[in-house]
């Protein structure tokens, strides 16, 4: 089943997300959170961190795996994906920092890509996996065309997406031409799915997922063969305006 919600703009969107991601702690305080980067999510971890800063979210319990991480790159890099979950979520709430995980972005790949998923079982696998959406339809770092039931891999990022990214770099030949992500597997092995999409860039995304028919040129319409989506949308995503 997926469920679609039209809210008003970016920061109804993040409280919304919020809202859910709160609710699940709530329902089950030792849960297994799977977690994005980029513009979009940045609302939710303000609204989550807030909350916790007030005493009405504990995340002493939870542990969170997050989506990916570009590859080769450092950790303490400021543009890692280390670094954003440190930066706007992680150092704000108490969750100790051995419950978070990352994907490596050094090091052997095939090795850690086989601990990541192995941590994830350990784990009890992921309650809510909470998802952006790219321009292309990317979810995670799964670009178009890759296998719907891959698992944590390496990915050659595609030139739309390397543009996309490129304003967080000094210029666009310092943006990692790979990544590690989890696959599309992963995310579809998830209990609960909530999809994030703002801003009139991801209207032609919104709406190749939307169109109900699984098509890997839009990663995200894999999403479709998963029975509890949710998708909150802004008005400028949905209306591409």
């Amino acid at each position: 089943m997926m469920e679609v919600q039209i809210l008003q703009d970016r920061a109804a969107v993040a409280a919304q997300a919020a809202q859910i991601v709160a609710a699940q702690i709530a329902q089950k305080p030792d849960c297994v959170l799977g977690l994005p980067t980029g513009e979009t999510p940045i609302g939710m971890y303000d609204d989550l961190a807030e909350q916790c800063a007030a005493g009405k979210l504990d995340f002493s319990r939870v542990t969170t795996f997050n989506l990916d991480e570009y590859y080769p790159i450092a950790p303490e890099h400021p543009q890692s994906y280390r670094y954003f979950m440190n930066k706007h979520l992680f150092t704000r709430v108490n969750i100790p920092m051995e419950h978070t995980h990352v994907p490596g972005g050094q090091g052997d790949v095939d090795e850690q890509c086989r601990a990541y998923e192995q941590a994830i079982a350990a784990a009890g696998g992921i309650d809510l996996q909470v998802l952006g959406i790219g321009r292309n339809g990317h979810i995670g770092f799964n670009e178009p065309n890759d296998a719907p039931d891959a698992r944590t891999h390496r990915v050659t990022l595609t030139e739309n997406t390397i543009e996309a990214n490129s304003r967080f770099f000094d210029s666009p030949d310092d943006v990692p031409r790979h990544a590690v992500t989890m696959g599309l597997g992963t995310i579809l092995d998830a209990r609960k799915i909530l999809l994030l999409a703002t801003g009139a860039e991801k209207f032609d995304a919104v709406h190749k997922l939307l169109a109900g028919k699984v098509d890997l040129s839009c990663p995200a319409s894999v999403l479709l063969r998963h029975e509890n989506v949710t998708i909150l949308c802004d008005r400028a995503a949905f209306e591409g305006v």
